[in-house]
Protein backbone atom coordinates (compact mmCIF):
# COMPACT_ATOMS: atom_id res chain seq x y z
CA UNK A 1 0.00 0.00 0.00
CA UNK A 2 1.24 3.55 -0.72
CA UNK A 3 0.77 4.67 2.90
CA UNK A 4 0.60 2.75 6.20
CA UNK A 5 -2.83 1.83 7.56
CA UNK A 6 -1.99 3.77 10.73
CA UNK A 7 -1.54 6.97 8.73
CA UNK A 8 -4.76 6.46 6.80
CA UNK A 9 -6.63 5.85 10.05
CA UNK A 10 -5.09 8.93 11.70
CA UNK A 11 -6.11 11.18 8.81
CA UNK A 12 -9.57 9.64 8.47
CA UNK A 13 -10.34 9.94 12.19
CA UNK A 14 -9.04 13.53 12.21
CA UNK A 15 -11.25 14.55 9.28
CA UNK A 16 -14.30 12.81 10.74
CA UNK A 17 -13.70 14.62 14.04
CA UNK A 18 -13.77 17.96 12.19
CA UNK A 19 -17.03 16.93 10.52
CA UNK A 20 -18.58 16.02 13.85
CA UNK A 21 -17.52 19.41 15.24
CA UNK A 22 -19.07 21.02 12.11
CA UNK A 23 -15.89 22.87 11.25
CA UNK A 24 -16.15 24.22 7.73
CA UNK A 25 -12.45 25.07 7.43
CA UNK A 26 -9.68 22.99 8.94
CA UNK A 27 -6.06 22.20 8.00
CA UNK A 28 -5.05 18.80 6.65
CA UNK A 29 -1.33 19.30 6.06
CA UNK A 30 0.93 22.00 7.46
CA UNK A 31 3.44 23.26 4.89
CA UNK A 32 6.36 24.10 7.17
CA UNK A 33 9.13 26.02 5.39
CA UNK A 34 12.07 26.28 7.80
CA UNK A 35 14.24 28.06 5.21
CA UNK A 36 14.24 29.25 1.60
CA UNK A 37 17.90 28.48 0.86
CA UNK A 38 18.58 25.75 -1.70
CA UNK A 39 21.50 24.05 -3.44
CA UNK A 40 19.71 24.17 -6.80
CA UNK A 41 18.25 27.01 -8.88
CA UNK A 42 15.35 25.45 -10.77
CA UNK A 43 13.80 27.62 -13.48
CA UNK A 44 10.22 26.95 -12.37
CA UNK A 45 10.79 27.69 -8.69
CA UNK A 46 9.46 30.79 -6.95
CA UNK A 47 10.82 29.97 -3.50
CA UNK A 48 14.49 30.85 -3.80
CA UNK A 49 14.27 34.29 -5.39
CA UNK A 50 14.84 36.16 -2.15
CA UNK A 51 17.77 38.48 -1.31
CA UNK A 52 20.84 36.94 0.32
CA UNK A 53 20.06 38.14 3.83
CA UNK A 54 16.71 36.29 3.73
CA UNK A 55 18.23 33.13 2.27
CA UNK A 56 20.66 32.99 5.19
CA UNK A 57 17.85 32.84 7.76
CA UNK A 58 15.99 29.80 9.09
CA UNK A 59 13.31 28.95 11.63
CA UNK A 60 14.37 27.58 15.00
CA UNK A 61 13.10 24.17 16.11
CA UNK A 62 10.96 25.93 18.74
CA UNK A 63 9.31 28.10 16.08
CA UNK A 64 8.58 24.97 14.05
CA UNK A 65 7.10 23.12 17.03
CA UNK A 66 4.93 26.08 18.02
CA UNK A 67 3.53 26.30 14.48
CA UNK A 68 2.80 22.57 14.37
CA UNK A 69 1.09 22.63 17.76
CA UNK A 70 -0.90 25.74 16.88
CA UNK A 71 -2.10 24.35 13.55
CA UNK A 72 -2.97 20.85 14.76
CA UNK A 73 -2.87 19.15 11.33
CA UNK A 74 -2.00 15.43 11.43
CA UNK A 75 0.56 15.71 8.63
CA UNK A 76 3.50 18.08 8.16
CA UNK A 77 5.25 18.66 4.85
CA UNK A 78 8.71 20.25 5.16
CA UNK A 79 9.58 21.93 1.85
CA UNK A 80 11.98 24.80 1.26
CA UNK A 81 14.43 25.58 -0.16
CA UNK A 82 16.28 22.43 0.71
CA UNK A 83 15.44 21.32 4.27
CA UNK A 84 18.61 19.23 4.59
CA UNK A 85 20.58 22.49 4.56
CA UNK A 86 18.97 23.47 7.86
CA UNK A 87 21.58 23.11 10.65
CA UNK A 88 18.96 21.74 13.08
CA UNK A 89 16.87 19.58 10.78
CA UNK A 90 17.60 16.54 12.97
CA UNK A 91 16.08 18.26 16.02
CA UNK A 92 13.08 19.44 14.02
CA UNK A 93 12.30 15.96 12.69
CA UNK A 94 12.81 14.34 16.11
CA UNK A 95 10.44 16.83 17.71
CA UNK A 96 7.73 16.19 15.14
CA UNK A 97 8.10 12.42 15.37
CA UNK A 98 7.73 12.75 19.15
CA UNK A 99 4.45 14.57 18.46
CA UNK A 100 3.37 11.64 16.25
CA UNK A 101 3.00 13.84 13.19
CA UNK A 102 3.35 12.20 9.79
CA UNK A 103 6.24 14.09 8.18
CA UNK A 104 7.11 14.42 4.50
CA UNK A 105 10.60 15.89 4.30
CA UNK A 106 10.84 17.29 0.76
CA UNK A 107 14.35 17.08 -0.65
CA UNK A 108 16.22 17.10 -3.94
CA UNK A 109 18.30 14.30 -2.34
CA UNK A 110 21.66 15.81 -3.27
CA UNK A 111 22.59 15.74 0.44
CA UNK A 112 20.49 12.76 1.49
CA UNK A 113 23.25 10.13 1.62
CA UNK A 114 25.49 12.56 3.49
CA UNK A 115 22.78 13.43 6.05
CA UNK A 116 20.90 10.14 6.32
CA UNK A 117 22.65 9.06 9.52
CA UNK A 118 20.94 11.99 11.28
CA UNK A 119 17.62 10.18 11.02
CA UNK A 120 16.04 6.98 12.30
CA UNK A 121 13.52 5.05 10.17
CA UNK A 122 9.99 5.62 11.44
CA UNK A 123 6.45 5.28 10.14
CA UNK A 124 6.16 9.00 10.89
CA UNK A 125 9.03 10.06 8.58
CA UNK A 126 9.02 9.97 4.79
CA UNK A 127 11.65 11.38 2.47
CA UNK A 128 9.76 12.96 -0.43
CA UNK A 129 12.34 13.21 -3.20
CA UNK A 130 11.85 15.83 -5.91
CA UNK A 131 12.10 14.02 -9.25
CA UNK A 132 10.89 15.74 -12.42
CA UNK A 133 11.27 12.85 -14.85
CA UNK A 134 13.85 10.57 -16.41
CA UNK A 135 17.51 11.55 -16.42
CA UNK A 136 17.72 14.10 -19.23
CA UNK A 137 14.43 15.78 -18.37
CA UNK A 138 15.11 15.90 -14.64
CA UNK A 139 18.61 17.33 -15.03
CA UNK A 140 17.32 19.94 -17.45
CA UNK A 141 14.43 20.88 -15.17
CA UNK A 142 16.69 21.46 -12.16
CA UNK A 143 19.36 23.14 -14.30
CA UNK A 144 22.23 20.89 -13.25
CA UNK A 145 23.69 17.81 -14.89
CA UNK A 146 24.16 14.68 -12.82
CA UNK A 147 21.40 15.28 -10.28
CA UNK A 148 19.29 12.34 -11.44
CA UNK A 149 22.01 9.79 -10.66
CA UNK A 150 22.70 11.35 -7.26
CA UNK A 151 19.00 11.37 -6.35
CA UNK A 152 18.26 7.82 -7.50
CA UNK A 153 21.34 6.53 -5.67
CA UNK A 154 20.11 8.27 -2.51
CA UNK A 155 16.63 6.77 -2.95
CA UNK A 156 18.12 3.26 -3.15
CA UNK A 157 20.15 3.88 0.00
CA UNK A 158 17.19 5.24 1.95
CA UNK A 159 14.96 2.33 0.88
CA UNK A 160 17.69 -0.16 1.80
CA UNK A 161 17.92 1.36 5.28
CA UNK A 162 14.19 0.99 5.85
CA UNK A 163 13.05 4.59 5.39
CA UNK A 164 9.74 5.48 3.81
CA UNK A 165 10.45 7.16 0.46
CA UNK A 166 8.13 8.81 -2.03
CA UNK A 167 8.79 10.92 -5.11
CA UNK A 168 7.30 14.32 -5.86
CA UNK A 169 6.99 15.32 -9.51
CA UNK A 170 5.91 18.64 -11.01
CA UNK A 171 4.86 18.62 -14.66
CA UNK A 172 5.10 21.57 -17.03
CA UNK A 173 4.01 22.33 -20.58
CA UNK A 174 5.91 20.14 -23.02
CA UNK A 175 6.04 17.07 -20.77
CA UNK A 176 5.96 13.89 -22.87
CA UNK A 177 3.25 11.57 -21.54
CA UNK A 178 5.12 8.44 -22.69
CA UNK A 179 8.30 9.55 -20.95
CA UNK A 180 6.36 10.31 -17.76
CA UNK A 181 4.83 6.83 -17.81
CA UNK A 182 8.28 5.29 -18.28
CA UNK A 183 9.48 7.46 -15.41
CA UNK A 184 6.75 6.01 -13.17
CA UNK A 185 7.99 2.52 -14.03
CA UNK A 186 11.54 3.53 -13.13
CA UNK A 187 10.56 5.09 -9.80
CA UNK A 188 8.55 2.06 -8.72
CA UNK A 189 11.52 -0.18 -9.61
CA UNK A 190 13.58 1.78 -7.06
CA UNK A 191 11.24 0.60 -4.31
CA UNK A 192 9.52 3.88 -3.47
CA UNK A 193 6.34 3.70 -1.44
CA UNK A 194 4.36 5.91 -3.78
CA UNK A 195 4.51 8.89 -6.10
CA UNK A 196 3.08 12.40 -5.80
CA UNK A 197 2.55 14.61 -8.82
CA UNK A 198 1.12 17.98 -9.66
CA UNK A 199 1.02 20.53 -12.47
CA UNK A 200 3.36 23.45 -11.91
CA UNK A 201 2.16 26.75 -10.51
CA UNK A 202 3.22 29.98 -12.24
CA UNK A 203 5.06 31.76 -9.44
CA UNK A 204 5.48 35.44 -10.26
CA UNK A 205 9.18 35.23 -9.36
CA UNK A 206 9.97 32.05 -11.29
CA UNK A 207 12.64 32.71 -13.97
CA UNK A 208 10.74 30.64 -16.57
CA UNK A 209 7.20 31.93 -17.13
CA UNK A 210 6.60 30.29 -20.51
CA UNK A 211 6.05 26.63 -19.60
CA UNK A 212 3.27 26.62 -17.03
CA UNK A 213 0.23 24.55 -17.95
CA UNK A 214 -3.26 25.95 -18.45
CA UNK A 215 -6.21 23.96 -17.12
CA UNK A 216 -7.25 22.46 -20.46
CA UNK A 217 -3.71 21.32 -21.23
CA UNK A 218 -3.35 19.96 -17.72
CA UNK A 219 -6.42 17.75 -18.11
CA UNK A 220 -5.34 16.48 -21.54
CA UNK A 221 -1.83 15.69 -20.30
CA UNK A 222 -2.94 13.88 -17.13
CA UNK A 223 -5.64 12.00 -19.03
CA UNK A 224 -2.94 10.56 -21.29
CA UNK A 225 -0.59 9.83 -18.41
CA UNK A 226 -3.02 8.35 -15.89
CA UNK A 227 -5.32 6.34 -18.16
CA UNK A 228 -4.46 2.67 -18.88
CA UNK A 229 -2.27 2.53 -15.78
CA UNK A 230 0.35 -0.01 -14.97
CA UNK A 231 -1.06 -1.81 -11.89
CA UNK A 232 2.37 -1.56 -10.24
CA UNK A 233 2.10 2.24 -10.01
CA UNK A 234 1.32 3.51 -6.52
CA UNK A 235 0.34 7.13 -5.93
CA UNK A 236 0.54 8.83 -2.56
CA UNK A 237 -2.48 10.96 -3.44
CA UNK A 238 -6.23 10.78 -3.16
CA UNK A 239 -7.67 8.87 -6.16
CA UNK A 240 -10.25 11.64 -6.45
CA UNK A 241 -7.49 14.22 -6.84
CA UNK A 242 -5.99 12.13 -9.66
CA UNK A 243 -9.42 11.97 -11.29
CA UNK A 244 -9.65 15.75 -10.93
CA UNK A 245 -6.35 16.14 -12.80
CA UNK A 246 -7.69 13.85 -15.53
CA UNK A 247 -10.74 16.06 -15.99
CA UNK A 248 -13.18 13.54 -14.51
CA UNK A 249 -14.13 15.76 -11.53
CA UNK A 250 -14.44 19.43 -10.67
CA UNK A 251 -13.51 20.84 -7.27
CA UNK A 252 -13.23 24.27 -5.76
CA UNK A 253 -9.93 25.20 -4.15
CA UNK A 254 -9.36 24.58 -0.44
CA UNK A 255 -6.47 26.97 0.29
CA UNK A 256 -6.83 26.60 4.06
CA UNK A 257 -6.37 22.82 3.77
CA UNK A 258 -2.59 23.14 3.50
CA UNK A 259 -1.57 26.36 5.30
CA UNK A 260 2.01 27.57 5.18
CA UNK A 261 4.27 28.77 7.98
CA UNK A 262 7.69 30.21 7.13
CA UNK A 263 10.20 32.91 8.04
CA UNK A 264 7.60 35.66 7.66
CA UNK A 265 4.79 33.97 9.60
CA UNK A 266 1.53 32.39 8.39
CA UNK A 267 1.36 33.03 4.66
CA UNK A 268 -1.92 34.28 3.16
CA UNK A 269 -3.70 32.51 1.59
CA UNK A 270 -1.64 29.42 0.72
CA UNK A 271 1.74 27.91 -0.13
CA UNK A 272 1.63 29.34 -3.66
CA UNK A 273 0.44 32.93 -3.19
CA UNK A 274 1.85 35.67 -0.95
CA UNK A 275 -0.89 38.15 -0.12
CA UNK A 276 0.40 39.08 3.30
CA UNK A 277 1.12 37.26 6.54
CA UNK A 278 -0.58 36.60 9.87
CA UNK A 279 1.16 36.28 13.23
CA UNK A 280 -0.93 33.32 14.37
CA UNK A 281 -2.81 30.46 12.75
CA UNK A 282 -6.04 31.70 14.31
CA UNK A 283 -5.46 35.12 12.73
CA UNK A 284 -4.76 33.49 9.36
CA UNK A 285 -8.06 31.62 9.44
CA UNK A 286 -10.08 34.58 10.73
CA UNK A 287 -8.69 37.45 8.65
CA UNK A 288 -8.07 35.87 5.23
CA UNK A 289 -10.77 36.65 2.66
CA UNK A 290 -10.98 33.09 1.36
CA UNK A 291 -13.59 33.99 -1.26
CA UNK A 292 -10.90 35.91 -3.18
CA UNK A 293 -9.05 32.70 -4.08
CA UNK A 294 -9.56 29.63 -6.24
CA UNK A 295 -10.40 29.31 -9.92
CA UNK A 296 -14.07 30.10 -9.24
CA UNK A 297 -13.17 33.44 -7.58
CA UNK A 298 -12.09 35.19 -10.77
CA UNK A 299 -8.66 35.93 -9.29
CA UNK A 300 -6.27 35.83 -12.29
CA UNK A 301 -3.49 34.36 -10.12
CA UNK A 302 -5.71 31.34 -9.50
CA UNK A 303 -7.10 30.96 -13.03
CA UNK A 304 -5.02 27.95 -14.11
CA UNK A 305 -4.12 26.48 -10.74
CA UNK A 306 -4.81 22.78 -10.25
CA UNK A 307 -1.98 22.21 -7.80
CA UNK A 308 -1.90 19.53 -5.13
CA UNK A 309 -1.65 22.04 -2.27
CA UNK A 310 -4.96 23.61 -3.26
CA UNK A 311 -7.00 20.65 -4.46
CA UNK A 312 -5.82 17.52 -2.63
CA UNK A 313 -7.62 18.73 0.49
CA UNK A 314 -10.71 19.34 -1.65
CA UNK A 315 -10.60 15.71 -2.80
CA UNK A 316 -10.16 14.45 0.76
CA UNK A 317 -13.09 16.60 1.86
CA UNK A 318 -15.20 15.09 -0.94
CA UNK A 319 -14.34 11.58 0.28
CA UNK A 320 -15.82 12.22 3.72
CA UNK A 321 -18.56 14.66 2.76
CA UNK A 322 -20.98 12.08 1.37
CA UNK A 323 -21.52 8.38 0.86
CA UNK A 324 -21.09 8.85 -2.89
CA UNK A 325 -17.71 10.52 -2.33
CA UNK A 326 -16.56 7.69 -0.07
CA UNK A 327 -17.69 5.04 -2.55
CA UNK A 328 -15.97 6.91 -5.39
CA UNK A 329 -12.73 6.87 -3.39
CA UNK A 330 -13.07 3.14 -2.73
CA UNK A 331 -13.77 2.54 -6.42
CA UNK A 332 -10.80 4.67 -7.48
CA UNK A 333 -8.57 2.75 -5.08
CA UNK A 334 -9.66 -0.73 -6.17
CA UNK A 335 -10.20 -0.09 -9.88
CA UNK A 336 -7.43 2.30 -10.84
CA UNK A 337 -6.55 1.29 -14.38
CA UNK A 338 -8.94 3.75 -16.12
CA UNK A 339 -8.93 2.10 -19.58
CA UNK A 340 -9.17 4.60 -22.43
CA UNK A 341 -8.71 3.91 -26.13
CA UNK A 342 -8.55 7.66 -26.76
CA UNK A 343 -5.66 8.11 -24.33
CA UNK A 344 -3.85 5.11 -25.77
CA UNK A 345 -4.13 6.56 -29.28
CA UNK A 346 -2.95 9.98 -28.07
CA UNK A 347 0.24 8.43 -26.69
CA UNK A 348 1.25 7.44 -30.21
CA UNK A 349 1.09 11.00 -31.48
CA UNK A 350 4.48 12.75 -31.76
CA UNK A 351 5.24 15.52 -29.30
CA UNK A 352 5.90 19.03 -30.58
CA UNK A 353 9.45 20.08 -29.69
CA UNK A 354 9.65 22.41 -26.72
CA UNK A 355 12.31 25.10 -26.77
CA UNK A 356 14.57 25.68 -23.79
CA UNK A 357 13.11 28.15 -21.28
CA UNK A 358 14.42 31.66 -21.62
CA UNK A 359 17.46 32.31 -19.46
CA UNK A 360 18.65 28.70 -19.39
CA UNK A 361 21.88 27.45 -20.90
CA UNK A 362 22.41 24.08 -22.54
CA UNK A 363 23.54 21.60 -19.93
CA UNK A 364 27.14 20.56 -20.14
CA UNK A 365 29.63 19.91 -17.39
CA UNK A 366 28.54 21.90 -14.35
CA UNK A 367 26.68 24.63 -16.22
CA UNK A 368 23.69 26.05 -14.39
CA UNK A 369 21.21 28.83 -14.96
CA UNK A 370 23.07 32.18 -15.17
Amino acid sequence: MPVPVSQMWTVASYVLAQKIKRRKRYPLVLMLEPLFRCNLACAGCGKIQYPAHILKKHLTPEQCFNAVDECGAPMVSIPGGEPLLHPQIKEIVEGLVARKKYIYLCTNALLLKEKIDLFIPSKYLTFSVHMDGLKDHHDFAVCREGTYEVATDAIREAVKRGFRVTTNTTLFDGADAKDVRNFFDEMMSLGVEGMMLSPGYSYDKAPDQSHFLGKAKTRRLFHKILSNRNPKWQFNLSPLFLEYLMGKRNYTCTPWGMPTYNLFGWQKPCYLLQDGYAETFAELMATTDWDRYGTESGNPKCANCMVHSGYEASAVHATFNSLSGFLATVRGTLFSRYPSAEAKAALSQPMKPVHAPAGLVQLNGNNQRP
